[in-house]
């Protein structure tokens, strides 16, 4: 029997595009949806009411931190103390060890599904930092994260990453990337055999992709093999890419063409390809400032580009131009990459950092954003079942409250939403017809617990980084406080 919902606002769909209803409904039963609109008069097994609140499409999050988070400690540092953040030239060769058991990444993993359900997300594709790690991921830990997802009901595109080098700090400070080129290989053999462990599973909430490190950790075999698994097995491949200076010229100086000429010269561009950042092509103004083609050739192959806005700004970069890449006929799809896994405030950044950069306040495009985190991330998924409530979609919705005092006034609801709120305003999570979430309340799991095992997770990895630095320095000369402790 369906499931009705009904809210105050309600996003649905309609000739290709989203269209905002109010006071009006949604009703789905197993799995898909079988009506969105105003009146609804046939039987119904439940009814859910969430009142004042915004019920859209479940986001899509591409680039999901799932891991417990470095940005809290890494994104204030200058040059020289960034460098002690890296692997030393020495610990790469002689000392490299996991940071945590197999036990603690499982916990880990726990710990950051919890959160992207607790603010909104239905559908992710993860990303950790191996720099924690004695290498990247092995098969058995993405198995039981798998494992963990399928549990909570989250819709997962998972595989281990892997990677051929790592960024590391040399013995007289210059930064580069050292290689182990066999480690590469295991680990895309570990990313095939979960893509065959995914089908066996044969459940539509786990779906095995290929999750390749930074374009410059793969030497160029490991990125043609990669290329090639995904078009044999027809897989979607992501990589870190276009996201930085040193990445360039790295790419540059080894291979003589720039990163996206690289991905296009070992078969990778085309429509399998999702791109996190993409933000350092040639019209950025570090680079050339002005488009020569990049854009135009992005948007030719079908790859799409995964925005994250929030992580972006807070390490001081930003997409230069989202209306230019959209113009140009390039999907954009979002991700979090970062704590909080908020896709809202992430939304909000976007559409302010756009205004600043184009200087007119118009260039704000709320639409476009949040066209990015539903319809965006389901085209990069190949997926027109997703990010859409509309009959015979799947049953992905989630509704943000805007019922509280501090969420002012109301004139149009994502503005409302942007401007003055965040996803953490979640109150109903629905993946597949499954309710994963309601009223903060994620059933069978204990968030005071999680609250004190994520501090303690995160007291380790901290304090960890003196290991890897070059010069050993104790975590509190590496991640200095705001403002002096006073000592009792």
């Amino acid at each position: 029997m369906p499931t009705k919902v009904t809210a105050r606002y309600v996003l649905g769909h309609q000739n290709g595009r989203h269209v905002l209803l109010e006071n009006a409904c949604v009703v789905y039963s197993g799995h898909t949806i079988d009506y969105v609109g105003y009146e609804y008069t046939g039987p119904v097994d439940e009814e859910v009411h969430v009142g004042e609140a915004l019920l859209m499409p479940g986001l899509i999050d591409l680039d999901a931190l799932t891991d417990i988070d470095h940005l809290i400690l890494d994104s204030w540092a200058g040059p020289e103390q960034a460098k002690g953040h890296q692997w030393s030239e020495d610990y790469f060769q002689h000392r490299r060890a996991d940071v945590f058991t197999a036990e603690e990444r499982q916990e880990i993993r726990e710990y950051a599904l919890i959160q992207l359900i607790l603010h909104g997300i239905t559908t992710y594709m993860p990303i950790a930092s191996e720099v924690h790690s004695e290498w990247a991921e092995p098969f058995e830990e993405l198995v039981g994260m798998a494992d963990t997802s399928r549990r909570l009901g989250l819709r997962g595109y998972l595989g281990p990453a892997y990677r051929s080098g790592v960024n590391v700090v040399l013995a007289n400070g210059e930064r580069s990337v050292m290689f182990d080129d066999g480690r590469g290989r295991e680990g895309l053999a570990d990313a095939l055999r979960f893509i065959d462990h995914a089908t066996e599973l044969n459940d539509p909430l786990v779906n095995g992709v290929l999750l390749p490190c930074r374009i410059e950790t793969l030497d160029i075999e490991l990125l043609k093999a990669t290329a090639a698994a995904s078009s044999e097995r027809d897989v979607l491949v992501r990589l870190h890419s276009l996201q930085g200076l040193v990445e360039r010229e790295l790419i540059l100086d080894w291979h003589g063409v720039t990163p996206l000429e690289l991905l296009d010269q070992v078969g990778m561009l085309n429509e399998r390809l999702l791109i996190p950042h993409a933000t350092y092509m040639d019209r950025n103004p570090a680079v050339f400032g002005e488009d020569r083609g990049d854009l135009a050739r992005l948007a030719a192959s079908g790859a799409s580009i995964i925005h994250c806005p929030l992580t972006s700004m807070r390490y001081g970069s930003t997409l230069d131009s989202f209306n230019a890449y959209k113009a140009a006929g390039v999907n954009i799809s979002l991700g979090t990459d970062s704590f909080p896994p908020d896709l809202i405030r992430g939304m909000d950044a976007g559409v302010q950092l756009a205004k600043i950069l184009a200087g007119r306040n118009d260039a704000g495009d709320v639409a476009g954003y949040v066209d990015a985190a539903t319809l965006g991330g389901a085209h990069a998924l190949r997926r027109p079942d997703l990010g859409r409530l509309q009959q015979g979609a799947q049953a992905d919705l989630v509704a943000f409250s805007l019922g509280d005092f501090r969420d002012g006034v109301h004139d149009d609801p994502f503005r409302t939403l942007l401007l003055n709120g965040t996803a953490r305003q979640a109150v109903l999570s629905v993946v597949a017809g499954r309710t994963i979430m309601a009223e903060g309340r994620i059933d069978g799991v204990d968030l005071d617990y999680w609250r004190v095992k994520g501090q303690e997770l995160f007291d380790k990895m901290r304090r960890a980084y003196s290991v890897r630095d070059s010069r050993n320095r104790a975590a509190d000369e590496l991640f200095p406080p705001v403002y002096a402790r006073l000592e009792r």
